[in-house]
């Protein structure tokens, strides 16, 4: 850092000092994307109802409801909405006129809690120089009236209004929200988490918390066969294999012709109905073979993990070598097995893969390693994620702290190491780190790590005691199926509870929160979003349609600004073209979780602390160079 001068220091601590006192920027909290990419991309356009909240504060008395509707469309699909309008009737000058003051208007306010350095960096590089002199115009009413009107005259003689028009959209979009919060699960299920990443490289402020399916890409591509195994037998069970190969660009063709030389047909493992696209026949056979093929192949390598991991404590997930015949033991009970494929398991050596088996996974995973776009989004995921976030007061996390009965922090050891609470998600978030910066050697002992993530007893993301694949998909015994969640789940409702989490994260309980994604909140049975006196707040309501019979809404989101928290309810999402023509929001209610006395600036922010800090250490410079000064004189 060079050493700035007395009048330099002096305008940096006039320029922090009064940053710290605008108020603070508001932050969008979303979860579990599954893949739904039209519906995270309208909330993202909406701003879960944030610019409609807006339109509704500026113009709710001069304009209707319908005009304002039609507004806010238009904010948020700018290109589409002015080729809807243009095919009912022709656009004229003063319909041009009229719409750009309003967004202008629209612009002045959004943008008002911003220095002007930052809106100017939000400004679209063609039309930057004429919007900045419409956003700050002073002296309006006075000499330059005909000046600001003459611009906007041109703008349409010119006929850059429709271009311009879209420029003021998307920069409303921009300034509605400072900051994107992430909570975990963009992939699986769902068919597009990567147009979902692509969308995310592109915001100019995100940050993501690992959900448990982002996990098993992820150790996928540092090297985890058991990882891959899941990403495989997931998306065939979901009909999502298109992903893979088109997306992705990874070539099934020999897992394929593998699944249909040595798999049956089988209507356990057909794939569930996909809402997106209608699979053809060869398709919905493909995905029940490679379901079945890849669903053998997870069971044996993830046998291999639990073999030379016991500091996993998983034995009693190893059920290959319990079967016998047709019926599998476990514990004292026999019981006949259902939808049998284990035709390339053998007895003698049931975790042992084939060696055909090891060619088709070999292969895959290189592929999955060299597939360049998956590389941009895993390399993406890892810039900007992490397990936990503790910012602005609030803790975010997708799973859970894992807990005991009476509510201290369970302890987990991994190589005669203890670890629990905040030690524990940091060492799993070093290891992921450790993993991904050394994918090359896909090093056993730390993709284990990240399998052990998507499944082990002591994982914040999974949660649960067990992963009952096996018996669901083999075991027709109901009490067998039931995966017993962590006691988190059912402590999480106790405010005490909540406030020992939070202090161990270096979170005020007295102010903040904890911010969760992971298990849907099912709506339809009377379930709130809204915990433990509002210390906990689960914004997974179900974006994807896989849930949304039982959730009975289209997913939570939150929104926090320097008034307070907001929480958003969606309904479910249709289509675009279907939303845009009708004009249908899918923002269905908002509910205050919280409203501020005071307004929130940045100097109560995380950000705050940091840039006090510089300003501090700002002061302490000039008072050092003034002393010098005084010496000298």
């Amino acid at each position: 850092m060079k050493q700035l001068s007395k009048n330099e220091l002096i305008a940096e601590i006039i320029n922090l000092e009064a940053i710290l006192n605008l108020p603070k920027g508001t932050e969008h909290f979303v979860s579990d994307l599954h893949g739904e990419f039209e519906a995270f991309d309208h909330i993202l356009r909406n701003g879960s109802g944030s610019i409609k909240e807006k339109v509704h504060s500026i113009f709710g008395k001069v304009l209707s409801e319908e005009d304002i509707n039609s507004l806010c469309f238009l904010i948020y699909y700018p290109k589409e909405k002015i080729q809807l309008l243009k095919q009912e009737q022709p656009l004229t000058f003063s319909f041009w006129y009229r719409t750009i003051h309003q967004l202008i208007t629209l612009v002045r306010f959004c943008s008002c809690k911003y220095t002007r350095s930052k809106v100017r960096k939000a400004l679209p590089e063609k039309y930057a120089y004429i919007l900045e002199e419409l956003i700050y115009p002073y002296d309006e009413e006075a000499d330059k009236q005909e000046y600001y009107e003459r611009i906007i005259e041109k703008i349409i003689d010119l006929d850059e209004a429709e271009f311009f028009v879209s420029a003021l959209c998307f920069l409303t979009q921009r300034l509605i929200v400072d900051h994107l919060h992430v909570i975990g699960d963009i992939y699986d299920r769902g068919p597009h988490p990567d147009k979902i990443i692509d969308k995310l490289i592109d915001y100019h402020s995100v940050d993501i918390q690992f959900g448990n399916h982002d996990i098993i890409w992820l150790g996928a591509f540092c090297g985890s066969q058991a990882c891959l195994a899941n990403v495989l037998r997931i998306s065939a069970r979901y009909g999502n294999l298109d992903l893979l190969e088109n997306a992705y660009g990874i070539d099934l063709e020999p897992l394929k012709q593998f699944s249909r030389k040595h798999y049956d047909h089988n209507l356990a493992f057909k794939p569930k109905s996909n809402p997106y696209n209608s699979l053809t026949k060869q398709e919905k056979i493909d995905s029940m073979l490679i379901q079945q093929a890849t669903a053998v192949i997870q069971q044996k390598l993830e046998g291999q993990i639990i073999l030379r991991r016991p500091d996993f404590k998983m034995n009693d997930r190893l059920l290959l070598d319990k079967i016998d015949g047709r019926t599998i033991t476990i514990g004292q009970t026999c019981y006949p097995l259902i939808n049998s494929c284990f035709q390339l398991v053998d007895s003698h050596d049931p975790y042992t893969l084939t060696q055909e088996e090891e060619r088709i996974v070999t292969d895959l995973l290189q592929q999955f390693q060299q597939s360049k776009r998956l590389e941009k989004h895993m390399s993406f995921l890892m810039e900007k994620g992490t397990l936990y976030l503790s910012n602005n007061q609030n803790l975010l996390i997708h799973g859970c702290i894992p807990l005991t009965e009476n509510g201290a922090f369970q302890t987990v050891s991994f190589k005669g190491n203890a670890y629990s609470g905040k030690k524990l998600l940091d060492y799993f978030d070093r290891s992921v780190l450790s993993a991904f910066e050394n994918r090359s050697s896909a090093i056993e002992e730390l993709t284990d790590i990240i399998w052990y993530l998507w499944c082990g007893e002591g994982s914040s993301l999974f949660g649960k005691k067990a992963m009952k694949t096996f018996e669901r998909y083999f075991i027709d015994a109901t009490e067998l199926h039931t995966e017993e969640k962590n006691p988190y789940y059912r402590l999480r409702e106790q405010e005490v509870i909540c406030q020992e989490l939070l202090k161990e994260f270096q979170v005020d309980p007295d102010i903040g929160c904890i911010i969760n994604g992971h298990t849907p909140i099912k709506v339809t049975k009377g379930e709130t979003p809204v915990k433990a006196n509002g210390k906990m707040l689960v914004i997974d309501g179900g974006f994807s349609k896989s849930y949304q019979k039982i959730t009975g809404i289209g997913g939570y989101t939150l929104i926090y600004n320097s008034y307070g928290m907001h929480l958003a309810a969606h309904k479910p999402f249709t289509k675009k073209d279907t939303a845009i023509i009708n004009g249908d929001d899918i923002v269905s209610s908002r509910q205050i979780i919280d409203r501020k006395v005071e307004r929130i600036k940045v100097k109560d922010t995380t950000i705050g602390e940091s840039l006090t800090e510089e300003s501090s250490l700002m002061q302490e410079l000039l008072n050092e160079q003034l002393k010098t000064q005084e010496k000298r004189n």
